[in-house]
């Protein structure tokens, strides 16, 4: 069985590298070698918390996401990757820092998973049944080209107000990444109703069996946080 886990990056540094590891595979697998919000300080950023997708049988990770609270002493990986494109992406943020925000990044997942049915939402799940706990209120991410669909389904609106309607060419020029907010973070209004009620399910239980049917598969998964 494959399991869904939440922690603290400064909890666990070797399931950090795990994440980190698999992560660069992927993004070195469609020609990115490197990313510039994608290094490797947020292991010592006490307000990450990492989900991962582990197997129970070799103990590797096959996915992952990060969420990023904002703090001031660490910019948000969205700040360092568009902020030299542009700049207001700062001033954008800084309006939702007192209320509370941060942002899902880092998302990844191998075919072997993917095969499986084992999609970006479970993990972008996780990640959104864990804002109260956080204290978010409001959360931001880029989306590649093949994940601002699932953007929309979880409620994320465009930020047309920062690049060109809110894209940027990134992580390098010939691939677009789209700059999206999640207004409510916490009640998700603009969510559908089954992934909404999927969400606030994981919210009220440590520990959960998630059994769901994803685009014609059955997906097992078991769900453990380790956030308080």
């Amino acid at each position: 069985m494959f399991k869904l886990i939440a922690f603290k990056a400064i909890d666990d540094p070797e399931r950090c590298q795990k994440f980190i590891d698999g992560h660069r595979q992927v993004l070195e697998s469609i020609g990115v070698k490197k990313v510039t919000s994608a290094n490797d300080s947020w292991t010592e950023n006490p307000d990450v918390i990492v989900v991962i997708v582990e197997s129970d049988e070799d103990g590797l990770i096959y996915g992952g996401a990060r969420i990023h609270k904002a703090n001031d002493r660490f910019p948000l990986p969205m700040v360092e990757a568009i902020e030299d494109l542009d700049e207001s992406i700062k001033e954008v943020i800084s309006k939702d820092l007192d209320a509370g925000t941060g942002e899902i990044c880092g998302l990844w997942n191998s075919r072997k998973i993917t095969g499986m049915g084992i999609g970006a939402i479970f993990m972008s799940k996780a990640c959104l049944a864990l804002t109260p706990k956080l204290g978010l209120s409001s959360l931001y991410a880029l989306f590649a080209p093949t994940t601002v669909k699932l953007g929309l389904e979880m409620g994320y609106e465009i930020l047309t107000q920062v690049g060109n309607n809110g894209t940027f060419y990134y992580p390098k020029l010939d691939l677009i990444a789209t700059a999206m907010k999640l207004h409510d973070a916490v009640g998700l209004p603009r969510m559908a109703d089954d992934i909404r009620s999927s969400i606030f399910e994981i919210r009220d239980n440590q520990r959960l069996i998630i059994q769901e049917n994803y685009r014609g598969r059955d997906v097992t998964l078991e769900y453990t946080s380790y956030i308080e």
